[in-house]
């Protein structure tokens, strides 16, 4: 029986793919079965070469090319669907696995006995490395989801919407799938719909992720068509989001909006416009009272873009 899935999205991850798939084979462990899912999202490099000369080195290795690209969301979702085992977790074909980590990872899971757990995790910026805690203090004990949305004004569990970070008992079915279609944001949706439904977590003090971040074609440092998904990401948080919570999520989506627009010099002069129009449009379709109590909560710059933004709509 296989305990652990480990789904891999990559789109022409060739520089980087070899060391995601060293450290999973780093990580193979002799007490319980591991499958490992890569799904090739379209790569038009030599990622298919490269993850074919793990096969022998991975025995639970399977791998689905797309034609065409479908998008991060799509490509996890794809992953799901083929994964077998008790457990599943996320890597992104960029980033790589401390030596021994799923193993601390299925053992801290089947000790607490809950629904999902969530990890710290370390940036890689080069050759600097960080420890990235989660929010949540409570450490090793089991907690309902719904305990770690709020206070409103502070970073919790919500805003760590990092899939990766994690691991999941795979008949939580539904909840966690991703929105299909979705580019970029695509956790944000699926971290608000696991904590407002799932039964209960965990939080421990394991670090064993590496994020390697500011990579060129990383979406983060794109400025292209595919920013605006974040629109359609927080159009199903707020659709779906419950009254109580409805504070939180609205701050957070002017948080976000509000760093989007600082950051903007990625977008073209066309996706600007447009970022900005629907956020505007955002803006001005939410509960007042709620926006204006969030953008009362921001130093005065922020206060003033967004403000200018709504007005402008």
């Amino acid at each position: 029986m296989i305990t652990l899935s480990v789904v891999v999205p990559v789109r022409d991850g060739d520089p980087y793919i070899a060391d995601a798939l060293t450290s999973l084979v780093r990580n193979v462990s002799d007490t319980f079965r591991t499958e490992v899912i890569v799904i090739d999202d379209g790569s038009v490099d030599a990622t298919p070469e490269v993850v074919d000369d793990f096969r022998g080195e991975l025995p639970g290795l399977s791998v689905i090319r797309n034609p065409v690209p479908v998008g991060l969301a799509d490509a996890r979702n794809l992953g799901l669907k083929l994964a077998t085992g008790r457990y599943v977790t996320f890597l992104d074909g960029d980033d790589w696995l401390a030596p021994g980590y799923l193993a601390q990872l299925v053992s801290a899971i089947d000790g607490l006995g809950c629904d999902f757990l969530r990890v710290d995790h370390v940036r890689a910026d080069g050759r600097k490395r960080e420890t990235f805690r989660a929010p949540e203090a409570r450490r090793n004990v089991v907690l309902s989801p719904r305990d770690s949305i709020l206070p409103t004004d502070a970073k919790t569990m919500v805003d760590y919407a990092f899939a990766w970070a994690g691991i999941y008992r795979r008949e939580l079915g539904d909840l966690l799938t991703f929105p299909s279609g979705l580019h970029t944001a695509e956790d944000r949706p699926w971290i608000w719909r696991l904590h407002q439904r799932a039964r209960s977590y965990a939080m421990v003090s394991l670090a064993g992720v590496f994020y390697r971040r500011g990579l060129p074609a990383s979406l983060t440092q794109i400025g292209d068509e595919r920013q605006l998904h974040f629109f359609d990401a927080f159009d199903l948080v707020l659709a779906e989001v419950e009254e109580e919570f409805q504070p939180k999520a609205i701050r957070m989506f002017c948080a976000l909006l509000a760093n989007h627009l600082e950051n903007g010099s990625r977008f073209t002069q066309e996706i600007a416009e447009q970022f900005e129009g629907r956020g505007g449009a955002t803006l001005t379709r939410l509960p007042a009272d709620l926006v204006d109590d969030a953008i009362a909560s921001f130093e005065p710059a922020r206060q003033t873009m967004l403000l200018r933004l709504r007005e402008d709509s």
